[in-house]
Protein backbone atom coordinates (compact mmCIF):
# COMPACT_ATOMS: atom_id res chain seq x y z
CA UNK A 1 0.00 0.00 0.00
CA UNK A 2 3.36 2.21 0.43
CA UNK A 3 4.08 2.27 -2.96
CA UNK A 4 0.80 2.57 -4.07
CA UNK A 5 0.30 5.62 -2.37
CA UNK A 6 3.55 6.66 -3.19
CA UNK A 7 2.32 6.13 -7.12
CA UNK A 8 -0.51 7.81 -6.93
CA UNK A 9 0.91 11.14 -5.40
CA UNK A 10 3.59 10.93 -7.93
CA UNK A 11 1.44 10.89 -11.33
CA UNK A 12 -1.46 12.94 -9.89
CA UNK A 13 0.71 15.64 -8.29
CA UNK A 14 3.27 15.61 -11.40
CA UNK A 15 0.24 15.90 -13.50
CA UNK A 16 -0.85 18.69 -11.74
CA UNK A 17 2.83 20.08 -11.74
CA UNK A 18 2.50 20.10 -15.37
CA UNK A 19 -0.74 21.22 -15.90
CA UNK A 20 0.22 24.14 -13.82
CA UNK A 21 3.46 25.17 -15.61
CA UNK A 22 1.24 24.71 -19.14
CA UNK A 23 -0.83 28.09 -17.79
CA UNK A 24 2.00 29.99 -15.86
CA UNK A 25 4.92 29.48 -18.44
CA UNK A 26 3.56 27.65 -21.74
CA UNK A 27 5.49 24.11 -21.10
CA UNK A 28 4.10 21.47 -22.40
CA UNK A 29 2.42 22.90 -25.09
CA UNK A 30 0.19 25.21 -22.70
CA UNK A 31 -0.75 28.61 -23.42
CA UNK A 32 1.56 30.66 -20.83
CA UNK A 33 0.26 33.26 -18.71
CA UNK A 34 -1.04 35.35 -21.36
CA UNK A 35 -3.00 32.65 -22.99
CA UNK A 36 -4.56 31.78 -19.63
CA UNK A 37 -5.12 35.13 -18.98
CA UNK A 38 -7.21 35.54 -21.85
CA UNK A 39 -8.89 31.81 -20.83
CA UNK A 40 -9.75 33.57 -17.38
CA UNK A 41 -11.29 36.38 -19.00
CA UNK A 42 -13.25 34.27 -21.39
CA UNK A 43 -14.48 32.20 -18.17
CA UNK A 44 -15.20 35.56 -16.18
CA UNK A 45 -13.00 35.54 -13.53
CA UNK A 46 -12.55 38.15 -13.01
CA UNK A 47 -9.63 39.54 -12.87
CA UNK A 48 -8.22 37.56 -15.06
CA UNK A 49 -4.53 38.02 -14.35
CA UNK A 50 -4.48 37.10 -10.98
CA UNK A 51 -7.15 34.46 -11.00
CA UNK A 52 -4.58 32.72 -14.28
CA UNK A 53 -1.45 33.28 -11.71
CA UNK A 54 -3.87 31.64 -8.48
CA UNK A 55 -4.94 28.66 -11.21
CA UNK A 56 -1.63 27.34 -12.07
CA UNK A 57 0.35 28.14 -8.84
CA UNK A 58 -2.48 26.23 -7.11
CA UNK A 59 -1.44 23.81 -9.81
CA UNK A 60 2.25 23.78 -9.49
CA UNK A 61 2.70 24.05 -6.10
CA UNK A 62 -0.02 21.73 -4.64
CA UNK A 63 0.85 18.77 -7.50
CA UNK A 64 4.24 19.48 -5.85
CA UNK A 65 3.24 19.35 -2.27
CA UNK A 66 1.13 15.94 -3.25
CA UNK A 67 4.31 14.23 -5.27
CA UNK A 68 6.53 14.90 -2.12
CA UNK A 69 3.81 14.00 0.64
CA UNK A 70 4.32 17.20 2.00
CA UNK A 71 1.32 19.25 3.65
CA UNK A 72 -0.76 16.87 2.07
CA UNK A 73 -4.43 18.04 2.80
CA UNK A 74 -3.29 21.73 2.15
CA UNK A 75 -2.04 20.33 -1.17
CA UNK A 76 -5.24 18.06 -1.74
CA UNK A 77 -7.08 21.07 -0.78
CA UNK A 78 -5.66 23.36 -3.17
CA UNK A 79 -6.24 20.74 -5.86
CA UNK A 80 -9.77 19.99 -4.83
CA UNK A 81 -9.97 23.78 -5.69
CA UNK A 82 -8.98 24.35 -8.75
CA UNK A 83 -10.73 21.15 -10.15
CA UNK A 84 -13.75 22.55 -8.39
CA UNK A 85 -13.80 25.21 -10.12
CA UNK A 86 -12.92 24.44 -13.61
CA UNK A 87 -16.35 21.91 -12.83
CA UNK A 88 -18.82 24.82 -11.97
CA UNK A 89 -16.65 27.21 -14.90
CA UNK A 90 -15.92 24.98 -17.64
CA UNK A 91 -17.29 21.47 -17.82
CA UNK A 92 -20.73 21.25 -15.80
CA UNK A 93 -22.95 22.14 -18.93
CA UNK A 94 -21.54 19.48 -20.90
CA UNK A 95 -22.64 16.90 -18.36
CA UNK A 96 -20.54 14.14 -17.05
CA UNK A 97 -18.75 13.05 -19.49
CA UNK A 98 -15.14 13.58 -20.78
CA UNK A 99 -15.78 12.73 -24.44
CA UNK A 100 -18.26 15.71 -24.34
CA UNK A 101 -16.10 17.96 -22.25
CA UNK A 102 -17.77 16.79 -19.21
CA UNK A 103 -16.33 16.80 -15.44
CA UNK A 104 -15.65 13.23 -15.67
CA UNK A 105 -12.07 13.32 -15.16
CA UNK A 106 -12.38 16.58 -12.67
CA UNK A 107 -14.40 14.29 -10.60
CA UNK A 108 -12.09 11.47 -10.71
CA UNK A 109 -9.27 13.89 -9.35
CA UNK A 110 -11.07 14.60 -6.77
CA UNK A 111 -11.95 11.54 -5.51
CA UNK A 112 -8.17 10.49 -5.91
CA UNK A 113 -7.49 14.03 -3.82
CA UNK A 114 -9.94 13.11 -0.69
CA UNK A 115 -8.74 9.66 -0.83
CA UNK A 116 -5.28 10.56 0.04
CA UNK A 117 -6.49 12.68 2.08
CA UNK A 118 -7.78 10.44 4.32
CA UNK A 119 -5.27 8.15 3.77
CA UNK A 120 -2.61 10.19 4.77
CA UNK A 121 0.63 10.24 2.04
CA UNK A 122 2.39 6.99 3.87
CA UNK A 123 5.61 6.52 5.47
CA UNK A 124 7.23 6.85 2.14
CA UNK A 125 6.34 11.17 1.98
CA UNK A 126 7.82 13.92 3.57
CA UNK A 127 4.84 14.67 6.02
CA UNK A 128 6.05 11.04 7.46
CA UNK A 129 9.47 11.96 7.09
CA UNK A 130 8.85 15.12 9.64
CA UNK A 131 6.67 13.47 11.97
CA UNK A 132 3.87 15.96 11.21
CA UNK A 133 1.72 13.17 8.73
CA UNK A 134 -2.10 14.37 9.18
CA UNK A 135 -5.10 11.16 7.98
CA UNK A 136 -8.45 10.22 8.50
CA UNK A 137 -11.91 10.94 7.84
CA UNK A 138 -11.68 15.01 9.51
CA UNK A 139 -8.78 15.53 7.38
CA UNK A 140 -10.18 14.29 4.00
CA UNK A 141 -13.43 16.25 4.85
CA UNK A 142 -11.71 19.62 5.73
CA UNK A 143 -9.40 19.34 2.84
CA UNK A 144 -12.61 18.87 0.70
CA UNK A 145 -14.52 21.93 2.49
CA UNK A 146 -11.64 23.94 1.75
CA UNK A 147 -11.33 23.75 -1.37
CA UNK A 148 -14.48 23.72 -2.07
CA UNK A 149 -14.82 26.83 -0.36
CA UNK A 150 -12.06 28.24 -2.30
CA UNK A 151 -13.66 27.89 -4.96
CA UNK A 152 -17.30 29.07 -3.92
CA UNK A 153 -15.27 32.45 -2.98
CA UNK A 154 -13.07 33.11 -5.92
CA UNK A 155 -15.72 32.66 -8.48
CA UNK A 156 -17.84 35.12 -6.67
CA UNK A 157 -15.22 37.32 -6.06
CA UNK A 158 -14.52 37.47 -9.89
CA UNK A 159 -18.50 37.94 -10.35
CA UNK A 160 -18.34 41.37 -7.57
CA UNK A 161 -15.52 42.13 -10.10
CA UNK A 162 -17.20 41.83 -13.14
CA UNK A 163 -20.27 43.86 -11.68
CA UNK A 164 -17.81 46.97 -10.51
CA UNK A 165 -16.00 46.69 -14.36
CA UNK A 166 -19.45 46.74 -15.71
CA UNK A 167 -20.38 50.24 -13.98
Amino acid sequence: MQLARLAARTVIGGLFIGHGTQKLMGWFGGPGLEGTDKMMEALQMYPPRRNAIAAGVSEAAGGALLATGLATPLAASSLIGVMTTAIRKVHAPNGVWNSNGGFEFNATLIAALVTLAEAGPGDLSLDHAFGVEKKGTAVALGATALGVAASFATIELGRREAERNAR
